[in-house]
């Protein structure tokens, strides 16, 4: 024990006169959930959507009505009056409005005949995620117009009632669970298997071979001064994060002793798996070259972005397997769903094996030569 405690005392020795290299790996998981998260999780505002009214009528007087309703509460859109329908489409081909709704003449009177009344919706269907958000809106519209003022008392239609089991949860709080486990595995790459290749190549790796440290002990220490930066790396994140995406479950004493554990395995899972990955390189710009690909493989199949049932069945396949996806997943439940220590034993016990047998096998590779 004294001398596996003497490599994480030189480790620990080590990072703490050079705290620049982790303190990149905390920035880089805080920018990255600060900028998507705000950049793709927030909902469409003032939006800015033409109305062509060519009737003028009562009925499409509602239809303004509602416009003008949207953009006082959920402000989704702000209306824009033109008077011409061409100059309504060359504005949304030019980029200066995002949609156009054309209110055709005689609409009231088809209204009150009840024959086929249409409005048309013209949108730039370059971006998909506007127009989607448009699509949307103006069909709760056109339904809340088709809707009878005074529903009937029979039930006519089966209604489809919606029951959310949490409050709305942004974006950035959905990011926050993969932002942690990013950062932890960028401490892990940075702190561990980089600075392990490094010390090959400068020769310290040297002075541990004529020591009569077994190679158990001196993977073990190596192994565990990487989870301890991890550790800390998780705990930063988890406190700032939460902060910045404004979730407060971290300050409930049950979720942050599921917190705790779920940091501690998860460190010691991506430690032990990059040092498996790391055991036998000798040149030092393999981990480097590879830090892009494995953060691709590994990171993005993992639920932290997009529900893993979007996935082909090939990367479906590598997400079971993936230590990111057993990570993010216990995050995620304890800081948005306040689901308890109970409901994440698959996820620790699935991290916990994977550590003993990324390590098991990185023991015996180890080389005790030269």
């Amino acid at each position: 024990m004294n001398r596996m405690m003497a490599i994480v005392e030189r480790e620990m020795r080590k990072f703490f006169r050079s705290p620049a290299l982790m303190l990149v790996a905390m920035v880089f998981p805080l920018v990255q959930l600060i900028i998507l998260g705000n950049a793709f999780g927030g909902k469409i505002r003032d939006a800015k959507l033409g109305l062509v009214d060519e009737d003028g009528g009562t009925q499409s007087l509602k239809i303004r009505e509602a416009f003008d309703s949207v953009r006082a509460n959920m402000r989704t859109f702000e209306p824009i009056y033109y008077d011409s329908e061409q100059q309504a489409k060359q504005d949304v081909r030019d980029g200066k409005i995002q949609g156009a709704v054309i209110i055709p003449p005689q609409y009231s009177r088809r209204v009150y005949e009840k024959d086929q009344p249409r409005i048309g919706l013209i949108v730039d269907n370059s971006d998909n995620f506007m127009t989607s958000t448009l699509e949307s809106e103006l069909t709760d519209i056109t339904t809340s117009l088709n809707n009878p003022t005074v529903e009937p008392r029979i039930l006519q239609q089966t209604v489809l009632q919606i029951v959310e089991m949490y409050p709305y949860i942004e974006y950035m709080k959905y990011l926050l669970p993969g932002s942690i486990a990013l950062a932890m595995f960028v401490s892990v790459m940075i702190g561990g298997g980089m600075l392990y290749i490094d010390d090959k190549a400068r020769g310290v790796h040297e002075g541990y071979l004529v020591t009569p440290i077994t190679k158990a002990e001196l993977v073990l220490g190596l192994n565990a001064a990487g989870a301890i930066k991890a550790v800390m790396t998780g705990i930063v994140i988890t406190a700032i994060g939460s902060l910045l995406a404004g979730v407060g479950t971290i300050f409930n004493p049950a979720t942050m002793v599921g917190l705790a554990l779920m940091i501690l395995l998860t460190s010691l899972a991506f430690n032990t798996m990059m040092f498996l990955l790391m055991v036998r390189v000798e040149d030092p710009l393999v981990p480097r070259a590879i830090f892009g690909i494995l953060n691709t493989l590994l990171f993005f199949p993992s639920g932290s972005v997009y529900p893993i049932q979007a996935f082909p069945k090939w990367l479906r396949a590598i997400a079971a397997v993936d230590p990111f996806t057993f990570a993010v997943h216990g995050f995620k439940s304890l800081l948005l769903k306040e689901t308890g220590v109970m409901a994440i034993w698959p996820d620790m016990v699935y991290l916990s094996v994977f550590a003993i047998v990324t390590f098991s096998i990185a023991v015996p590779l180890f080389k005790r030569t030269l």
